[in-house]
C-alpha cells in the first residue's frame, strides 16, 4: 500500500474503524505501466536528478509528509530566518513514473538532511529554483533578497504543479500574513502570559540575526551579529561572533510557541532541563503595524539527542551502564521536577526530545505540551485520543469526513463534552491567551486528566524511554509511519536483551497497561504500508493492508469507548482509582534508579 497522506485515514488513524469505502484502487506501479509510460522510455526520463553543480539554493530537511522542505539560499550573506520554505503539491497520483522518480513516498517519512538530499524531489526543487532564480535570462538574487526582507514570517514559495521538465514548474510567492497576525506584539506578551515584565527576557529584531542551519521544523541555529558600533545588544556584553544560538519559532500552531514560552520562564532552574530563553525574536509586522515575538532564542547543545547517540554507542560497543544510569536517574529527575516545581506536566517525552550537553549530560527540551504519537504514548491517553480524533477534529478533512460512518462523530463529540467541555474552543483558537475554563494548556486528552493521572501517564512514557535508553534503542517501535531514523531499533519493546532484571521489574511496572500497537500488524517497509506477518516477497495489495488495519481500530476503538465509559461511570460513583493501572510514582522511580545506582557502585 502507498505510502501518502491518504493512507493516514485509511489505516494510520482510528477513522479506519469507520470508512464507508475501502481505499480506492492506487495507480499502476511503474514496472506495471506500458512502454509509452514507462520510465525507460526516453520522452518520460528527468533530464538530471544531480544537483546543479554551483547550487545558489540547499535543502535542510523536510515535514509536512514531504510536501514542505526547508530551503536556504547560498548567494545571500546572513539571511535573517524568516522561514521561507518550499511547498511541492501533495499528490502527484496520476504519475507513478513521476513519483518514482522523485522518490516521492521515501520523502513522505524522510526529514533529516543527509538522507534527504540523497532523493530525487532534493534534486529536482534545488534545479527549479536554480531556473527560477535566474530566469528570463537575468539574475533575480537581488529581488529574493528583498523577499527575505519584507515577507512576512513563514512565507512560502509554491510549486503549483509538478513537471519532469523544471522550466515547466510554475513557481510563486504567497505571503502569510495570517501567520503574523496570531503572533502576540512584544508590548502585550507580559500580561498575556500572565507575568511581570521583569521576568521576559531582552529583545532582539530578526534582522539581527544570520540564519546557520534549519534543525527540524521548530528549531534553527543562528548567529548573532553586532550593532553598527560593534556591541551586541546589551551594551555590556560582547558576544563571541561564532557562537551558535538555536532560535525556536513556529509556522503554525503559534500558540503552543507562547504556551512553551510561559513554561520556561516560570520554571525554576534544573541541570537536566533547558534553561530560560536568553532572548526574545522579534519583527515589525508591515500587515497590522505591530511588532511580534516570532520566537525565542536558547542555548545550543551541539551533542545532539538520545535518539541518535544511543544506538551509535551500541553499534560501537561504547554504551556503558554507568552512561545508561546516570542518563536514566537525570531524567528522571527533570521530570519530578517539572512536576513538583513547575506544577505542569510533560507530555512530550520520548528521545528526540532529550539531548547530550558539552558534559554528557541529559538535557529535557520542547515544551509545548503536544503530546507524542500514540505508540509512544499511556494507553488511557490514547483511548481519550482516538475519541478526540473521531469526534471531528481538524485531522479529518472534508473528504475523509464524508467518507465516515453516519452518526460516528456526533457519537464520539458527545463522549468528549462529558469529558471535557468547550474542547472544541479549544482545538480551534489560533491565538495564544483564549483559555476557556480555566483551561492551561491546549492538549485535549491531558486536560481529561488529573494530575495523578498525568503522572502516571507520564511515569508511562519514562518506562518506555528507560527502555531504549538499557537496551541502546532509537525508538521502541522500528519503522515508524510519520518518520524513519537512520538507525531504526534492531528489535522492539518490550523484549528485553540488554537491561539489569532490576531495571526490567521498574520498566515493567512502569508501562503497567500497554497494549499492543498497530505497528505489530501493518508496517513500514520502505517507503510502502504492509502486512507485518506476510513474507517479504509475499504480493499485497491495499484492501488487505487496509482490512488489516481496520479490525484492529475496531477493537482498539472499542476497548477505548469502554474504558472512558467506565471512568466516566466510577468518577460519578467517587470509585474512581485515578492511578488506574497502578504505576509507581515518579520519586519511587527515581527512588529505585538511585538505589540500583548505588548498589552498583556507578554513582557519578
Amino acid at each position: 500500500m502507498e505510502l501518502n497522506s491518504t493512507s493516514i485515514h485509511d489505516v494510520i488513524h482510528p477513522t479506519s474503524a469507520f470508512l464507508k469505502d475501502p481505499p480506492r484502487d492506487p495507480p499502476p506501479s511503474a514496472d506495471d505501466l506500458s512502454w509509452a509510460e514507462s520510465r525507460l522510455n526516453p520522452k518520460n526520463r528527468i533530464d538530471s536528478l544531480e544537483p546543479p553543480r554551483h547550487p545558489l539554493w540547499r535543502i535542510d530537511g523536510c515535514t509536512g509528509l514531504g510536501t514542505q522542505y526547508y530551503v536556504v539560499p547560498l548567494f545571500l550573506a546572513d539571511v535573517p530566518p524568516v522561514r521561507i520554505d518550499v511547498f511541492v503539491p501533495e499528490e502527484v497520483a496520476t504519475d507513478a513514473t513521476l513519483r518514482e522518480l522523485l522518490d516521492l513516498n521515501t520523502a513522505f517519512h524522510t526529514k533529516d538532511a543527509p538522507r534527504l538530499r540523497r532523493l530525487g524531489i532534493a534534486s529536482h526543487i534545488l534545479r527549479t529554483l536554480q531556473v527560477w532564480t535566474l530566469s528570463d535570462g537575468r539574475d533575480s538574487r537581488e529581488t529574493i533578497s528583498d523577499m527575505y526582507k519584507k515577507l512576512p514570517f513563514g512565507s512560502r514559495i509554491i510549486f503549483e504543479n509538478l513537471n519532469r521538465d523544471v522550466t515547466k514548474i510554475k513557481v510563486t510567492i504567497a505571503p502569510t500574513y495570517y501567520v503574523e497576525t496570531q503572533l502576540l506584539s512584544h508590548s502585550k506578551l507580559a500580561p498575556t502570559l500572565g507575568l511581570s515584565k521583569e521576568v521576559l527576557p531582552e529583545a532582539i529584531d530578526i534582522s539581527r540575526l544570520s540564519f546557520v542551519e534549519q534543525l527540524h521544523d521548530s528549531v534553527c541555529l543562528v548567529r548573532m551579529n553586532p550593532n553598527d558600533n560593534g556591541d551586541m545588544t546589551r551594551p555590556h556584553i560582547q558576544e563571541d561572533p561564532s557562537k551558535l544560538w538555536v532560535m525556536k519559532a513556529l509556522t503554525s500552531g503559534t500558540k503552543y510557541l507562547f504556551g512553551e514560552l510561559r513554561t520556561l520562564l516560570q520554571l525554576e532552574p534544573h541541570p537536566h532541563v533547558i534553561s530560560r530563553p536568553e532572548y526574545l525574536v522579534t519583527k515589525y509586522c508591515r500587515f497590522g503595524g505591530k511588532t511580534a515575538v516570532v520566537g525565542f532564542m536558547i542555548r545550543y547543545h551541539a551533542a545532539g539527542s538520545l535518539r541518535d547517540t544511543l544506538p551509535l554507542l551500541r553499534i560501537h560497543g561504547r554504551l556503558t551502564l554507568s552512561a545508561q544510569l546516570k542518563w536514566a536517574t537525570q531524567l528522571a529527575s527533570g521530570v519530578l521536577h517539572i512536576r513538583e516545581r513547575g506544577r505542569t506536566y510533560y507530555p512530550d517525552l520520548r528521545l528526540d526530545n532529550m539531548v547530550l550537553s558539552d558534559a554528557d549530560d541529559v538535557i529535557m527540551i520542547d515544551f509545548e505540551q503536544r503530546g507524542v504519537w500514540c505508540e509512544f504514548s499511556a494507553p488511557e491517553v490514547n483511548a481519550l485520543e482516538y475519541i478526540r480524533l473521531l469526534a471531528g477534529a481538524s485531522e479529518i478533512d472534508d473528504d475523509d469526513e464524508a467518507n465516515i460512518q453516519e452518526g460516528v462523530q456526533d457519537h464520539f463529540t458527545e463522549i468528549l463534552n462529558k469529558l471535557l467541555p468547550d474542547w472544541e474552543l479549544l482545538q480551534s483558537i489560533e491565538e495564544y491567551g483564549q483559555f476557556p475554563r480555566g483551561y492551561t494548556s491546549y492538549n485535549i486528552p491531558w486536560q481529561c486528566l488529573s494530575p495523578v493521572e498525568q503522572e502516571a501517564a507520564e511515569v508511562y512514557m519514562l518506562g518506555r524511554v528507560l527502555w531504549c535508553i538499557f537496551e541502546g534503542q532509537s525508538a521502541p517501535q522500528h519503522s515508524a509511519v510519520w518518520q524513519s531514523y537512520r538507525w531504526e531499533p534492531d528489535y522492539e519493546f518490550p523484549e528485553f536483551r540488554r537491561t539489569p532484571p532490576e531495571i526490567r521489574d521498574l520498566i515493567d511496572r512502569c508501562t503497567s497497561g500497554r497494549r499492543g500497537v498497530l505497528s505489530r500488524i501493518v508496517t513500514r517497509r520502505g517507503s510502502k504500508l504492509i502486512l507485518r506477518s506476510a513474507p517479504a516477497d509475499a504480493a499485497q495489495n491495499a484492501n488487505q493492508v487496509f482490512k488489516a488495519a481496520q479490525d484492529w481500530w475496531a477493537a482498539e476503538v472499542k476497548f477505548s469507548e469502554e474504558f472512558v465509559q467506565m471512568r466516566i461511570k466510577m468518577k460519578q460513583c467517587g470509585e474512581w482509582n485515578e492511578n488506574y493501572y497502578n504505576r509507581p510514582a515518579l520519586k519511587e522511580v527515581l527512588t529505585s534508579l538511585e538505589h540500583f545506582q548505588t548498589s552498583a557502585g556507578l554513582c557519578t
